[in-house]
């Protein structure tokens, strides 16, 4: 399985998460990014060809054998639902029709969110503004990895399988971390996405299911877009919890890798994030900062000194969102 990590607890730290007080610095010096604030008109069309996109692959993919099919969804279809996923991230921050329409976002997440084959919308959206508002926090964030993955998945070994099943954990970590009552519209998304699944296997059968569920998880674990799951939060070097990453798949995920940017400035549509990079260069050239997403997993998998512990946590004090 391989040397353990030489880290035995997580980093923790005492003082507040950057982005707040960084923000406020940059705003003083910098007013005019408050002009990129809202949501991107063009990004409704972006998200609406992709999922048409994936609908037109479903009597293409319904004639391939399994080993293509799989192929294709790793290569492909799995690509077009990562994609998709963070168009969630940004549908979250009500970034599709705006702050002042916020059922319009709601129910583009749900259209959004049809490729993919599980509902994830609304369920993303309640947990992941806790994650911006509360970063590090070890009971709020359940972005963080818990204690005992940290402990089961620190070898090489463990955490290139810890990787592969990083959707499951995605998806059980909040349940177990951080319980709450499921809401109306998660059932409202549940009912919709069930519909449509059902509709896709009559039409196609269960091999384009296959094909969008499959696709979704493979994308979400050793994969290159997936890099980004790594990228974004832990610590590759000691005292910093956020990193971005400016190259070429950002082109296919809505900018995500601007992700100290995003973070200091959630408000800001991901095409507008470089904009944000560029006014302020001097708040984000010297951060450290990843040159490859695959190289992030790489690094992730084979350096002894990172791994599920390499993450900054603040202790728990009581307050909620």
């Amino acid at each position: 399985m391989g040397a353990r990590v030489s880290r035995t607890d997580f980093e923790w730290v005492y003082t507040e998460e950057p982005h707040a007080s960084r923000r406020k610095i940059i705003l003083e010096k910098y007013p005019e990014i408050k002009q990129l604030f809202g949501y991107d008109p063009l990004f409704k069309w972006i998200v609406t060809a992709m999922v048409l996109t994936q609908i037109a692959m479903m009597p293409i993919v319904q004639h391939m054998s399994w080993p293509v099919m799989l192929l294709v969804a790793y290569c492909f279809g799995g690509v077009i639902n990562h994609s998709l996923m963070l168009a969630i991230h940004e549908i979250a921050h009500n970034l599709a029709f705006g702050h002042n329409r916020p059922m319009h976002n709601r129910i583009f997440g749900f259209f959004a969110n049809l490729p993919i084959g599980i509902p994830m919308s609304i369920s993303f959206k309640k947990y992941h503004l806790e994650h911006h508002r509360y970063q590090g926090d070890e009971v709020i964030d359940t972005d963080l990895p818990t204690l005992l993955e940290a402990k089961l998945f620190c070898t090489t070994g463990g955490k290139l399988v810890w990787l592969i099943f990083q959707p499951f954990f995605y998806a059980v970590r909040p349940l177990v971390v951080r319980p709450k009552d499921p809401t109306p519209l998660e059932f409202v998304n549940l009912i919709i996405q069930l519909f449509f699944d059902a509709i896709v296997v009559k039409l196609f059968g269960w091999k384009i299911l296959a094909y969008m569920i499959l696709g979704s998880l493979m994308a979400m674990g050793v994969h290159p877009v997936a890099g980004h799951f790594i990228s974004e939060h832990y610590m590759f070097r000691k005292g910093f919890e956020t990193y971005s990453y400016y190259g070429p798949l950002n082109w296919i995920t809505f900018n995500v890798g601007y992700h100290n940017e995003h973070h200091d400035f959630p408000a800001v549509p991901g095409r507008r994030l470089p904009e944000v990079k560029r006014i302020a260069a001097e708040f984000y050239d010297d951060l450290p900062q990843h040159k490859s997403w695959s190289g992030v997993l790489y690094d992730f998998v084979t350096d002894p000194d990172i791994g599920p512990y390499a993450r900054i946590k603040r202790k728990h004090h009581g307050l909620d969102s």
